[in-house]
């Protein structure tokens, strides 16, 4: 082969492997470029899927009924695991029946077994023939109580062992010895009733006499520490019941310290039992009788039902004058009957409500929500029971237990509970919280987002006020105005500025930082003021300077000067902190701010957020920005000071508007780093979720919440999937903000395309 064969050759395959470098380059991208895409959907169809379920309601079911021995069950109690329940029987017979096959597993007689006072623990009285006149389950306890002919009130503790057999669990029912308080010496028959067990021994027992008067016992037991003795002391109080109604229902919450009642004529009544009774508070809720009444969990909110099928929820809030008044604070949908049964669940704030006609409804009231409605095929239904892990509940009615299977996972989220106002118990007023937790198993939890929101929005002010004047005008600075000599030092050295570890600055700014912002608070408010005068008085003398000593220094020297002047004035400023706190501010800003404006002064606040991840922002900003503000082309410039345009003149008018698409762009990525910046805020902040854009006190925002709660939050649980809610609010806020960022950069660019 001639030498010139070969070098033809040799270049027919250089383009070859050109061609397929190329080719697998573009593949290479391409297949990168998708992998991002199918990346990002699939954590956004992640988190649509975490989310989904909040959306979903209750999903209740119907078991096989099994048939209940006995007359009229008055009360039921489950075990936790729904093998057992417990009924009690007008006839005063405990019976616990296996819900398996309804096959009775343990019984015990109330009235022969129930300790009389003074009586000892082990002597068991003959039984007497007297039978019931009303049960229930004390709201909140493990117990059954019924009120008797003779004027006494009994309460039985109930047990549900668990042992387990290998694998295998077996729950063992067992009746502790029931506890008797008389209420009334004369031995009439009890009305209305209610009763509590403490758990130091005591019981105290509410019930309406015969003759209309309300009759309070309450049994005190202390024990000697020393001999192990334990001395009962009973006290006995009367109280009046006001109206022309009748007590149809009373419940007495956990602590023993409030008793409600409801009457035929349409009014509610509490009694507070702390010291000694007097006269009940009158409440009215409407010309309907009011047939039930029940407690949920924390015992702080009534849920009342009335013959007209409505229900409302009601608790004590706060007044003006300090009292607190029993106020109706929500109603739900009526049902189609007279309400005859309330059952709380024990996990939540959710409750069962039971009418005559069958009808049955599922709601919660935090959230304000009717979970579910429906038909329940029991005649004459006597007393319901909801189960210890809120799964489940049972209806008693007709010589037959129906099991309703409950399913409802996140009942306290709605749109409102998530992003409106709502009235949590103890509050004075509707208003957005979020409490995710707390130190006992009653709490509420307070799951509003809008506080979060607001953080999120308040630290991204705070921050970009700071970061975007400082960004684009110290772009335009450095691209327009300074020597390039100067330039390559400066633009390296601020873009090394946005790799400093957020993690960096959140510590230095909480730990170092807030202390000293606090200290000289009045000198920063002195800044505003005092750096602008002295780079104005700079100006004015850098420009009264001989233009042949001013041209002996390259452009953009006068930056220095400025460093110099700036550092001056900062410096004066913070000697002059404390002259200007006692002149202005009294000698305590704090103080002044309070007394003055109301507003607390927190020493981890927006202020020190702002300055914090204003320092991450502007690097961001700048780097972008003066990218735009370079790639103008030149012969604009040229031609604008061609015409006779000075170099102020040429930037505001031809530059920064060629320059606006790129500018804009840098400050919608600025804003998404605000937004999405978590560590500075979890550090510099005192994570306090208010809603106020005060610039002295603390917020949360959504992507520091996150970091905060996710490692406590269940998984698959209610806070869980809010949590990815809110991560979901954040992916759609990036998105519409990038999205609307490149329409307005698309539309500035066309717009001045043509310059």
């Amino acid at each position: 082969m001639s030498p010139s064969s070969s070098s033809r050759l040799g270049s027919g395959e250089t383009p070859r492997r050109r061609l397929l470098a190329d080719r697998l380059a573009r593949w290479i991208v391409s297949a990168g470029g998708l992998a991002i895409i199918f990346s990002v959907l699939g954590i956004l169809v992640f988190i649509l899927l975490e989310v989904w379920p909040l959306t979903t309601g209750a999903r209740v079911g119907l078991s096989q009924p099994v048939p209940l021995a006995g007359p009229r069950a008055g009360a039921l109690l489950a075990d936790e695991h729904r093998t057992h329940v417990a009924a009690l029987g007008e006839d005063g017979l405990v019976r616990v029946v296996r819900t398996r096959d309804g096959a009775v597993t343990t019984t015990l007689d109330l009235l022969a077994q129930a300790q009389q006072p003074g009586q000892p623990p082990g002597e068991a009285p003959v039984r007497e023939p007297q039978l019931l006149t009303d049960m229930d389950v004390p709201a909140g306890s493990q117990a059954l109580a019924a009120a008797t002919r003779d004027g006494r009130v009994l309460i039985a503790p109930i047990r549900f062992e668990i042992t387990f057999e290998g694998q295998n669990r077996v729950v063992a029912p067992a009746i502790d010895t029931p506890v008797s308080l008389v209420l009334d010496p004369a031995g009439r028959p009890l009305r209305a009733f209610a009763a509590q067990l403490g758990d130091d021994g005591g019981a105290t027992a509410a019930a309406v006499l015969a003759d209309g008067s309300l009759a309070i016992v309450r049994r005190t037991a202390e024990e000697n520490l020393m001999t192990g003795e334990v001395t009962e002391s009973l006290e006995r109080f009367q109280s009046r019941v006001p109206g022309a109604g009748e007590v149809a229902d009373l419940v007495m919450d956990r602590d023993r310290r409030n008793l409600y009642g409801g009457t035929t004529d349409g009014k509610v009544l509490w009694w507070s039992l702390e010291g000694e009774p007097g006269d009940p508070q009158v409440t009215s809720a409407g010309p309907s009788p009011v047939t039930a009444a029940g407690l949920l969990i924390g015992g702080r909110s009534l849920v009342v039902g009335q013959e007209d099928g409505s229900v409302s929820v009601w608790f004590q809030v706060r007044q003006p004058d300090e009292t607190y008044r029993l106020t109706r604070v929500r109603d739900f949908p009526a049902l189609t009957g007279p309400v005859r049964a309330i059952a709380a669940s024990q996990r939540d704030r959710s409750f069962l409500v039971y009418a005559a006609n069958g009808r049955m409804g599922l709601y919660h009231s935090t959230a304000h929500r009717t979970l579910w409605t429906g038909e329940v095929p029991v005649e004459g239904g006597t007393s319901l029971a909801y189960t210890p892990k809120a799964d489940g509940a049972y209806l008693a009615g007709g010589g037959k237990l129906e099991e309703i299977r409950i399913h409802n996972p996140h009942p306290e989220v709605t749109w409102k509970s998530l992003f409106g106002k709502t009235w949590y118990e103890g509050a004075d007023k509707p208003e957005y919280v979020w409490q995710s937790s707390s130190g006992t198993d009653d709490f509420e939890p307070k799951l509003s987002l809008t506080p979060l929101l607001a953080g999120t929005l308040k630290g991204t002010f705070y921050s970009l006020l700071l970061a975007i004047p400082l960004g684009v005008f110290g772009a335009m600075y450095a691209s327009q105005f300074m020597h390039p000599a100067y330039k390559r030092y400066l633009k390296p050295l601020i873009e090394i500025m946005a790799s400093l570890p957020s993690v960096v600055l959140g510590f230095l700014a909480g730990l170092w930082l807030a202390p000293r912002v606090e200290q000289a608070m009045p000198g920063l408010i002195l800044m505003l003021i005092v750096l602008p005068l002295f780079v104005l008085a700079a100006g004015f003398l850098w420009r009264s300077l001989p233009r042949t000593f001013r041209g002996r220094f390259r452009v953009g020297t006068e930056a220095i000067l400025f460093i110099f002047v700036l550092a001056f004035g900062i410096w004066v400023c913070f000697q002059l902190s404390e002259p200007f706190e006692r002149l202005v501010f009294g000698g305590n800003f704090q103080g002044w701010l309070l007394d003055a404006t109301g507003l607390n002064y927190d020493q981890r606040n927006a202020v020190v957020v702002g300055l914090a991840m204003g320092f991450a922002v502007i690097p961001i900003i700048f780097a972008i920005a003066e990218d735009a503000f370079s790639n103008v082309p030149p012969n604009l410039v040229a031609g604008s000071l061609a015409l006779g345009a000075d170099r102020w003149q040429t930037v505001t008018r031809v530059v920064l508007p060629t320059a606006s698409p790129g500018i804009f762009s840098a400050i919608m990525v600025g804003f998404g780093r605000a937004v999405g910046e978590t560590m500075i805020v979890l550090m510099a902040t005192g994570n306090t979720p208010i809603m106020e854009w005060n610039p002295f006190n603390g917020f949360r925002t959504l992507s520091a919440n996150i970091a905060v709660e996710i490692p406590e939050a269940p998984q698959g649980g209610t806070l869980y999937r809010t949590l990815f809610l809110a991560a979901l609010l954040l992916f759609i806020a990036t998105f519409i903000i990038n999205t609307v960022a490149e329409l307005v950069r698309q539309r500035l660019r066309e717009r001045y395309s043509q310059l």
